[in-house]
């Protein structure tokens, strides 16, 4: 029987094999691992549905696999279908994939038929345009000028790319500026820094903005939204899920602490903490990548002064956190940025809530510390 990739979950269909433990002639157990999947910035164990000794793998390390697609082939009996072990199910060709002139009607997924109507554009069109582009591009020498080396795009950083580019040329972006004298809430985490230590946990500055986007969004509930372009209806969200942008080694993650509003600091620093390492260690499941209200982006560790953050659609907003500076009167400021999707939200409110959220910074209650 063959072991195939069941479903990823919502709205994931595809993957790229980034492990494989097994091999022909081993013996496996109902749900042993079989491969990871890169998808959706997480990586996924495959299980096999079944036990058995391995008589083919089907794939390899780097291999882009469907729901469905047959991976490893178990004791020898033949599947409902035909054996893929000499011909790998091909993936579905992507924008760019096939030669000018040979793009299908049905190879044309729902996102790029929904960029062509927004450009007035016919899909098949849009996808020769945009074939030919990617042609042109690929056919520059760049070695006529100098030494070069060539390293794969990482299914990871394509996945972020995508992203980035559809949420940067359908979202009008505005971003709001603003500098936070935080100089009592670093005095008030030194206080309590080492009692959250004793309870094993870590108080961060991120910590404490997550709490305060809480306060803000509640009095700005129009920043929990998302809008809906296929109804033209905004979608007030009475729950606050929030991402926080993790720094790692493959790339830009955005993992979401979910309920922010019902937990107190103590819960929110575990959770992010938790978050984190399960996020660098690649360890982040597909749930914990899904549902986000708002995003937070915390550079203040690498340093810089301001940055524009992009949105992480389908949210309306996010929040980027620059490395705070001393003043000459001796306070500490915080510069930070709040982009905001100006179809949903205009500049006087994208103004009273960074406002907001700087008040609630700077004014941050020591009962909420306390434990």
């Amino acid at each position: 029987m063959d072991i195939k990739i069941p479903n990823l979950g919502e709205g994931a269909d595809s993957g790229t094999v980034v492990s494989i433990f097994v091999k022909e002639g081993d013996r496996v157990a109902k749900d042993q691992t079989l491969v990871e999947l890169e998808n959706e910035k997480a990586v996924a164990p495959i299980p096999s549905t079944a036990a058995g000794v391995v008589m083919k793998v089907l794939v390899k390390v780097g291999d882009k696999v469907h729901v469905g697609q047959s991976i490893v082939s178990l004791d020898g009996v033949a599947s409902g279908g035909p054996s893929t072990a000499s011909a790998p199910s091909a993936p579905r060709p992507m924008v760019g994939a096939a030669p000018a002139g040979t793009v299908r009607h049905e190879y044309i997924t729902p996102s790029v038929r929904k960029r062509a109507r927004e450009l007035g554009m016919d899909p098949l069109q849009y996808v020769q345009s945009r074939t030919a582009d990617t042609v042109a591009a690929a056919s520059v020498d760049f070695s006529k000028w100098g030494p070069v080396q060539k390293k794969a795009v990482s299914s990871l950083r394509q996945k972020i790319a995508q992203k980035m580019t559809e949420s940067w040329t359908t979202i009008p972006h505005v971003t709001q500026f603003e500098e936070v004298d935080i100089t009592s809430l670093m005095e008030l985490r030194k206080k309590y820094v080492a009692a959250y230590e004793m309870k094993g946990v870590k108080l961060t500055l991120t910590s404490f903005i997550l709490k305060a986007c809480v306060s803000a969004l509640k009095k700005h509930p129009v920043f929990n939204t998302s809008l809906d372009e296929n109804t033209q209806e905004v979608v007030y969200k009475n729950y606050y899920h929030l991402g926080v942008a993790v720094d790692t080694e493959q790339g830009l993650i955005v993992p979401v602490l979910k309920d922010a509003d019902k937990k107190d600091l103590v819960q929110i620093s575990k959770e992010l903490e938790e978050l984190a390492e399960k996020t660098r260690s690649r360890k982040v499941s597909l749930d914990d990548l899904k549902g986000g209200t708002f995003t937070v982006s915390n550079l203040g560790g690498i340093g810089g002064s301001y940055f524009t953050p992009i949105i992480n659609k389908p949210e309306v907003a996010i929040l980027g956190v620059s490395k705070g500076k001393k003043t000459a009167d001796g306070r500490l400021v915080m510069p930070i940025g709040v982009s905001y999707d100006h179809r949903v939200i205009d500049g006087a409110d994208g103004a009273r809530f960074i406002r907001t959220l700087a008040e609630a910074l700077e004014q941050f209650p020591e009962k909420d510390v306390k434990i």
